[in-house]
């Protein structure tokens, strides 16, 4: 065992994950040393086709065989039907033991479990599971391989140095034309931007465009261009985009969070961050998009334009640009109907890749321009260490995101949270999992007060003059648990389910088997 930077112990072996990992170091501390992945060359040639009749001839061509990774991505969320229709073909042809590597998975990938427990699927590699899925994984360890998980941006970074090699991509398109040139912002199902697959698409060794829009060549906005496509199959739907937006991605109504959210757009003005220019995100969190409604106030009083607001765009972000109060939108995964119109008609709403939003092994990316970035959070701990992956219970049941990208890109990072759900105080001496590390947090906003990173000495000075009550984050941890006890430690077995790895691809935490209770 190895002790890694936010106290962890790692072991020196994991089985059913790679032999060469690290443990996580620090934010900025493991510099890469692998080169660019390169892929298979391919010629085409005058008066070639790439329509394939169906799934089962397309995936034949590709050459898929047994051991092989494949990849999918989530703009649809819950209304993917790409994913399943494609696994169901798959299984079909006797095809087994393969990884499949989503950016992200949600409840509509349940049917998954059906083809994990058959050998179809022996690997997951993704940002976030949900559902059967991770109840069966984290209970029954139903494969021998750990589950890989990773941010947006270190996703980018794996397929792009290789470590995540992909055989077999498969794009969900909304419009598509005869040679593969794509975008996802128009057709009967749009979803706005495609930044997640574009990795994909550029590095996989095959690349099969699978839409219910197709159109003659050439199509005239691209956001994934026709060089990188093998094959193109049609079929009757891709999904249904009203299920794209959740209660996650909508303003919360719940006076507490909104109370919350109040507190938080007062410190954030506090820290001086919300001046002219400045670049800002916020989580898909209910409560972390109101604070968008208060800023709004600020910055029309004030006279106040933003430089941009990135990530995944929602109607509260298009709003703010359509009424001057931001220039410019960058957007890697729409949320919603507005967004994926604006994306249409407003030139300054621009689509990025995950790798130009997150990836820290480029040159630049755009998490690191942030001023400002707002995270919600399912716990926190007192060395402000941050869980947004498993419940208290041990039980997976959300997602990375982009949570540790921005939050290490951030001026700013500030998380709002209620004190307590249910009976489950949020505040702990230790989250269940690490997954955004502490040292890249800030602040802390709840009901009950703000919290401020002690190493923070700057932004103490700041809120102490303009009247803000700090509170210690012990001393919350210490009122909260004071109403609702001390929660139940939980019970695990050796065996390790999940990996979770730091954006840089070092290990910074790992999920355990929840032991079976007598």
């Amino acid at each position: 065992m190895s002790i890694n930077k936010v106290g962890i112990e790692i072991p020196q072996e994991i089985q059913g994950y790679r032999k060469d990992f690290k443990p996580y170091a620090g934010a900025f501390e493991t510099e890469p040393t692998a080169v660019t992945k390169t892929r298979r060359i391919r010629s085409s040639k005058p008066g070639g086709s790439k329509i394939i009749e169906n799934l089962e001839e397309a995936i034949k061509r590709s050459g898929l065989k047994d051991g092989m990774t494949i990849s999918f991505h989530h703009h649809l969320r819950n209304g993917d039907f790409v994913l399943n229709k494609v696994m169901d073909v798959i299984a079909g042809m006797g095809i087994k033991d393969l990884t499949v590597a989503a950016s992200s998975l949600t409840k509509a990938h349940e049917p998954l479990l059906g083809h994990i427990k058959n050998g179809v699927v022996s690997g997951l590699e993704t940002s976030g599971l949900r559902g059967l899925i991770a109840e069966e994984m984290s209970r029954n360890a139903i494969m021998d391989k750990p589950i890989i998980f990773r941010s947006h941006g270190a996703r980018a970074r794996a397929i792009e140095s290789g470590e995540l090699s992909i055989d077999v991509a498969f794009l969900a398109a909304p419009i598509c034309d005869t040679m593969g040139n794509m975008n996802g912002m128009e057709g009967k199902n749009a979803f706005g931007a495609m930044g997640y697959p574009m990795a994909d698409a550029e590095y996989a060794n095959c690349v099969i465009a699978v839409t219910d829009n197709l159109v003659p060549f050439p199509l005239n906005n691209i956001a994934i261009p026709m060089t990188n496509v093998d094959f193109i199959v049609e079929i009757d739907e891709i999904g249904d985009p009203r299920k794209i937006a959740t209660g996650a991605t909508r303003i919360t109504s719940n006076p507490k969070d909104l109370f919350i959210a109040e507190q938080a757009a007062n410190v954030l003005i506090a820290s001086g961050e919300i001046k002219e220019g400045y670049s800002f995100q916020a989580g898909s969190g209910g409560p972390s998009l109101a604070v968008c409604k208060f800023l709004r106030e600020y910055m029309e009083e004030n006279k106040i334009t933003g430089s941009f607001s990135s990530g995944g765009i929602v109607k509260v972000a298009v709003d703010f640009l359509e009424d001057g109060l931001f220039k410019s939108l960058l957007d890697v995964q729409t949320f919603d109907a507005a967004a994926a119109e604006s994306m249409r008609k407003n030139p300054n709403h621009v689509e990025m890749s995950a790798s130009m939003y997150a990836n820290p092994h480029n040159r630049s990316c755009v998490a690191h321009q942030l001023d400002v970035m707002i995270l919600s959070a399912t716990e926190i701990d007192t060395n402000f260490n941050i869980n947004s992956l498993t419940a208290s219970t041990g039980v997976i049941m959300g997602a990375i995101g982009g949570a540790q990208d921005t939050a290490a890109g951030a001026g700013l990072t500030l998380v709002v949270a209620p004190s307590m759900r249910g009976r489950l105080p949020i505040v702990m001496d230790r989250v269940t999992n690490v997954v955004t590390p502490g040292d890249t947090i800030d602040v802390l906003v709840t009901e009950r007060g703000v919290c401020v990173n002690p190493r923070r000495t700057d932004l103490i000075e700041k809120f102490t003059g303009a009247g803000i009550v700090l509170k210690d984050i012990n001393e919350l941890k210490e009122e909260v648990e004071a109403l609702t006890g001390k929660p139940a430690k939980n019970e695990y077995t050796d065996k390790i389910v999940g990996v979770i790895e730091y954006r840089d691809g070092t290990v910074i935490d790992v999920i355990r088997q929840i032991k079976t209770k007598k």
